[in-house]
């Protein structure tokens, strides 16, 4: 076997074995270069400088401008951050950029960039579980429902109580983030919240609520959070891999934990407790009778490099 077959195969045991203990990984030479994180990230900045009229009323970005947490009712469930939430099939639109021209060629590159990734990572997890021949997760998955999100966090003078984002579990199946210098992110580990010590060379990769689902608790989707930073903002660029809203989510494991559900029903149940009771119930909500015993707690590695793994296959 070739030396580079070998570290390839290093690698992804190495991604499937970090995504089944803990949930997370870092991942570097990814293949997206830093010349475009620099630019992506100067892009960002440049956008979110702009007067807060400009951000919430002028429709950039298919009009998806959001700060806070609309539905907080008591400061625990609050989000001091600031975010646009595009979906893919918009991120090449020339009419959601207004006046932010030069942010539409990079946004464009980078989305695309982290589509491939994930792609791949997705593929890896996939073949891992035996599922390859049954189904890929390439051909559930649409521009239609996938997003990048870019997130600021401004400085937070008031408390440090103050959540940057609240603590919580992504509804996907799976989400990379690329992450600037300042820290704030931290993991849920043996029920501690652990930091997550930035890495200007790795993006991170977390396992969503459906690839647990989905591999029947092999793979777990670890909560998180962002912790508020006094004096510094924080920039971040989140990519999240879901599936079409009609996709079914089943295990091809039996006996299953979870029932069989669809995207648009996970959301729509995620959206109706957090609008009742200000919180994400997720994935227990669809336990089977009989499977809480079966489940594992949720754990989270705070800093797992993956080395030599690249966008291209």
């Amino acid at each position: 076997m070739r030396d580079d077959e070998m570290v390839r195969q290093a690698c992804a045991a190495a991604i499937c074995k970090a995504s089944s203990e803990w949930g997370f990984f870092q991942v570097v030479n990814h293949g997206i270069s830093s010349q475009l994180v620099d630019k992506m990230r100067s892009e960002q900045v440049k956008l979110f400088r702009a007067p807060f009229e400009t951000k919430a009323t002028s429709g950039l970005l298919n009009n998806s401008y959001r700060w806070g947490s609309p539905r907080a009712t008591c400061p625990n469930q609050f989000s001091w951050s600031e975010a646009y939430h595009v979906p893919l099939t918009k991120v090449s639109d020339e009419a959601c950029y207004g006046d932010f021209k030069s942010l539409r060629e990079v946004m464009t590159c980078f989305a695309a960039a982290m589509s491939e990734l994930s792609r791949l990572l997705a593929g890896i997890l996939t073949e891992n579980l035996g599922h390859w021949k049954q189904a890929s997760i390439s051909n559930i998955c649409d521009e239609t429902t996938c997003f990048l999100r870019l997130n600021h966090y401004p400085a937070c003078p008031i408390s440090p109580e103050i959540f940057g984002l609240v603590p919580h579990t992504d509804s996907d199946f799976l989400t990379i983030l690329c992450q600037d210098q300042v820290g704030g992110l931290q993991l849920m580990k043996d029920s501690k919240w652990v930091t997550v010590k930035p890495n200007k060379d790795a993006l991170i990769v977390n396992i969503g609520d459906l690839f647990q689902a989905w591999s029947n608790d092999v793979y777990k989707s670890v909560e998180h959070k962002v912790v508020s930073n006094a004096t510094t903002d924080r920039y971040s660029i989140a990519y999240f891999l879901c599936p079409s809203y009609d996709s079914l989510i089943e295990s091809f494991v039996k006996p299953s934990i979870y029932r069989r559900f669809t995207f648009r029903e996970y959301r729509e149940q995620v959206q109706e407790d957090v609008r009742k009771t200000g919180y994400k119930v997720g994935l227990p909500r669809f336990l089977l009778k009989g499977s809480e015993d079966l489940t594992t707690t949720t754990e989270s590695n705070t800093r797992l490099y993956i080395p030599s793994i690249t966008a291209k296959s």
